[in-house]
């Protein structure tokens, strides 16, 4: 749940420029949050190698990969839909095989494979450099299995192919794992402990991007604050490192600064931030940085401690309260957006009541909302009853996304008569003479097209908005072009 799912993207298919010397097709669909989508890019890039080109018909494909997530129910029953439409074609093209990625198939590998039939091969996220002796196993007409997770695995010597993107805007992974265990979360257990990347590996991909013409890049991780490097494995043993390890390790503000200063005229964003594990180190870097975007994502759940608690949220409200206090100090002008939580089992009327009073004391400039939704294998699922009724999560949901809504207009309203930057990302959905972008606190932004294009970093005047969009004028190309 801490990772933001963004409904426009769910299913797409991902399309890599071909290589003729491939003979065989892939196709493969994403669901979940960016680190799926990330994941996918490596999966391309892996077979690709393995004499593999894309492709965006089902209906022309030898291998259909489905890269799945096991966050919300909502997830998991489209990914069934569409095994059984993978299955219906399979009919008229019995050499086609279905694999199974990620989370998902971590957790449902013998129902997949034995109980159901619906698939050839099950892969979790952390084997997929086995995907060219699992293919094999599957063309010779056996099943295949691997979601062993690893201690080690953070595919940091795999060069990601980029699939679907503007060019402009990409996602760099820095960890993989999670150690929070969340009762409502089944991350721990489908993406393993967490582990970090060398950031060597990280710098190299950051610069290979500039030079391809990215312009703005994303640190990724389940939880990136936690990132921490000393030579390799597992964060839990950074406490048997020596003495030298621990001297030279790099923890998250260290990467951040690397990163900065590795292109200055590169934009820098960060996800998931944990409120328990951001340190003011963190806060005090984005503000030393002008290339580090003012803008956090700082999941709270709960505006309750017994909730939190429940949760196992290993921060209090008035803890959440001093972060939130320390980044307005140290970045006035900094946006923060929320995952919120509502129903969590147990939840009364005053815990709701907390997390709304929590929403005014914050007031964020975005929020991800959802209704609570037992997941299979967590703790919650496990130990507490699902006891608020749905008809009280969803109106607990609505009254939670109304206060939500009056936040954004009103931080909306705030940039209103500034010139600011904005990274032009495409086409406006809405207007086709108007290019779309963002500023650095990741509020969107139209303004007409003119004379600029794609990759373009442009100083535009704020005059009007929506709830959720500015509406402005440029006024000329930004000094970070």
């Amino acid at each position: 749940m801490e990772k933001i799912i963004d409904e426009s993207v769910q299913g797409t298919t991902l399309a890599i420029e071909n290589k003729n010397a491939n003979g065989r097709k892939l196709y493969i669909e994403s669901y979940g949050c960016a680190m799926n989508f990330s994941d996918s890019e490596i999966v391309a890039s892996i077979l690709s190698k393995e004499g593999f080109n894309t492709t965006d018909t089902l209906e022309d494909a030898d291998l259909v990969l489905v890269n799945t997530c096991s966050i919300r129910e909502k997830a998991e029953l489209t990914v069934r839909k569409r095994l059984e439409k993978f299955n219906a074609i399979k009919k008229s093209r019995p050499h086609m095989k279905v694999g199974v990625l990620g989370c998902m198939a971590e957790r449902l590998k013998s129902k997949f494979l034995e109980e159901e039939k619906i698939v050839d091969m099950v892969v979790g996220p952390d084997a997929y450099k086995d995907l060219p002796n699992l293919i094999q196993e599957i063309d010779e007409g056996r099943d295949a299995v691997n979601v062993i997770l690893s201690k080690e695995e953070t595919y940091g010597d795999v060069a990601p192919v980029r699939l679907n993107t503007n060019g402009v805007n990409a996602f760099v992974s820095i960890t993989r794992g999670c150690d929070n265990m969340c009762t409502f979360c089944v991350v721990p257990f489908t993406r393993g402990r967490e582990r970090s990347r060398d950031p060597q590996s990280i710098l190299e991909e950051i610069n290979d991007l500039a030079e391809r013409g990215y312009k703005e890049i994303t640190l990724l991780g389940q939880n990136v604050d936690s990132y921490l490097w000393y030579g390799g494995g597992l964060k839990k043993d950074f406490i048997n490192a020596s003495d030298m390890q621990k001297a030279t390790a790099v923890d998250f503000s260290k990467l951040l600064e690397m990163s900065a200063l590795a292109q200055p005229k590169m934009r820098i964003r960060f996800s998931t931030s944990n409120p328990q594990d951001m340190t003011l180190d963190v806060i005090h870097m984005m503000a030393k940085y002008e290339n580090i975007c003012n803008y956090i994502h700082l999941p709270v759940q709960s505006g309750s401690n017994r909730v939190l608690k429940e949760m196992n949220r290993l921060h209090t409200r008035e803890e959440y309260f001093e972060l939130i206090d320390n980044i307005r100090k140290i970045i006035p002008n900094c946006s923060i957006s929320q995952d919120m939580i509502t129903g969590f089992p147990t939840e009364t009327e005053e815990d709701h009541q907390d997390t709304l009073s929590l929403m005014e004391y914050v007031k964020y400039d975005f929020g991800y909302m959802y209704a609570y939704s037992e997941r299979p294998g967590t703790a919650a699922a496990r130990k507490l009853e699902d006891d608020v009724p749905l008809a009280v999560k969803k109106r607990r949901l609505a009254e939670v996304i109304a206060v939500q809504r009056e936040h954004c207009k009103l931080r909306t309203t705030e940039h209103l008569g500034k010139t600011q930057e904005i990274l032009i990302e495409g086409t406006s959905k809405k207007n086709e003479n108007h290019w779309m972008g963002r500023n650095e606190h990741n509020t969107v932004a139209v303004f007409p097209k003119e004379n600029y294009k794609i990759g373009d970093f442009v100083n535009v005047k704020m005059e009007e908005c929506t709830s959720a969009t500015l509406i402005g004028k440029a006024v000329g190309l930004s000094h970070n072009n």
